[in-house]
């Protein structure tokens, strides 16, 4: 394997050190061609200063040879290491040194001193710089633009006729460690301020884009997203109206499909997103896949999971009528006690998430209006879109397709999932989750290594 090759295993670490909320630098140190070590940062989650990637990664590939000295090691690492961890490489007589991006700041190796350019140092360890720097440099870029942006977001102004859940409801969600987002200058949106999670490098080789549907938020993708990342992609989550992080319409006569649908459609031409795989459930799907067919060239794929396509000449489901009847005679139900109903496995906290946008139930317009908003009739506002998406998935869509189903759905289960199948062209029998409900994404992990090997493939 070359520089470049080790590099790229550094950057996989540094995508998941960015996943967990943590600067994006990641390393590997290598011995005769072999990987011992790896390490990514970590000094805000385990609250230790010296938790640097290459600290990390020194010290499992000491563990690995049973010896604090590595000679005839490498480490890679994406960025320029700092005096402390240059201090620690030359202390294990390390041979090697190569680091992706420059840091102008705090680089001890060559930036702002050299230390080991030092002479009368009794070790002399070699050092190689700028292998995959532009790549090493665009995930810490986009890191600290995030950052930035999460520190302006209060420059939104709310509108009248909105609530906006407050910051403290969000704060150590379990599993959910990425930075916020927020846009208001789509024409749709006329001022609301909409979140959405933007993870991974902009020219990844694919671009996830999550959707989620009622009652959830981006949160649903949680565990799903790091596996994402560490494949090298681009992960988008947006919070639709009225849920999650984003403004929430006050009156529920503001909620229609046509403008949810066209608030997704301009927020994809407004982020320029390609290579997509739309990810999909619930609503997300209800909306969802009707975008692919406005811009064919931008989509790669579809993930699909418990949802369909409301076309108005279809009965609804009667798993789905029941679930309506159940809103309308208890329309502000308990969000966390619904998860935790269809998902033993969470934890109160993991539950609890689902909940936090909505602090009282003047937040939950959309909650409410939402599953009698599902196109029943042929004339109902989505209908005619929702055939005319159905047409062009069986006969014009070229992409792949995926498609995981909960087996525990009462609502759009197999049965309703296997009506949807027949519908999109080439899509072949469902992945099956045995212990999975609605909220197939709560065993998401075990479905996102699936797609990325199959849309990979």
């Amino acid at each position: 394997m070359t520089d470049e090759d080790f590099m790229r295993l550094a950057l996989e670490e540094a995508r998941l050190a960015a996943s967990e909320g943590e600067v994006p630098v990641g390393a590997v140190v290598v011995h005769e061609g072999r990987v011992i070590g790896r390490g990514r940062n970590g000094p805000v989650h385990r609250h230790d200063p010296t938790s640097h990637a290459e600290i990390v990664a020194l010290r499992e590939a000491a563990a690995a040879i049973g010896n604090y000295r590595l000679d005839g090691c490498e480490l890679y690492v994406t960025l320029e290491p700092c005096a402390m961890c240059c201090g620690a490489m030359l202390h294990a007589r390390l041979k090697r040194v190569v680091f992706g991006a420059a840091d102008p700041k705090t680089g001890a190796a060559g930036s702002v001193i050299d230390i080991f350019g030092n002479p009368q140092l009794n070790h002399q360890t070699q050092v190689r710089d700028s292998v995959l720097a532009d790549e090493c440099g665009e995930l810490l870029s986009r890191f600290f633009q995030s950052r930035r942006q999460e520190a302006r977001m209060n420059g939104y102004r709310l509108r009248d006729d909105a609530l906006r859940t407050p910051d403290s409801r969000f704060e150590s969600l379990p599993g959910y460690p990425w930075a916020p987002r927020y846009l208001n200058d789509l024409p749709a949106l006329a001022g609301l301020r909409m979140h959405y999670l933007d993870e991974g490098p902009a020219d990844a080789p694919l671009t996830w884009l999550c959707l989620h549907g009622n009652p959830s938020w981006s949160y649903l993708y949680r565990r799903m997203i790091p596996v994402f990342l560490a494949a090298g992609d681009r992960v988008v989550a947006p919070d639709i109206i009225g849920f999650g992080k984003s403004d929430k319409p006050k009156k529920e006569s503001a909620h229609t499909f046509t403008w949810h649908r066209q608030v997704l459609l301009e927020f994809v031409e407004r982020l320029d997103l390609r290579d997509i795989v739309l990810v999909v459930q619930d609503w997300g799907g209800l909306l969802g896949l009707t975008l692919p067919m406005e811009a064919p060239d931008r989509y790669r794929g579809l993930l699909v999971m418990n949802t369909a396509l409301g076309t108005g000449d279809v009965p609804l489901t009667p798993g789905f009528l029941a679930w309506r009847e159940m809103c309308a005679k208890n329309p502000d139900f308990d969000v966390a006690r619904l998860f935790a109903r269809g998902n033993p496995h969470m934890t109160p906290a993991e539950c609890a998430a689902y909940d936090a946008p909505f602090p009282d139930r003047g937040h939950r317009a959309a909650t409410r209006v939402f599953p009698p908003m599902v196109p029943e009739f042929p004339d109902s506002d989505g209908a005619a879109v929702s055939r005319r998406a159905r047409d062009f998935l069986s006969n014009e869509w070229q992409g792949k397709t995926l498609m995981a189903v909960g087996a525990k759905d009462p609502v759009l289960g197999p049965p309703a999932m296997e009506a949807l199948r027949s519908v999109i062209r080439g899509c072949p029998a469902p992945m099956l989750v045995a212990e999975g409900g609605h909220f197939v994404q709560e065993h998401g992990e075990e479905i996102a290594r699936a797609a990325v090997g199959y849309f990979r493939a």
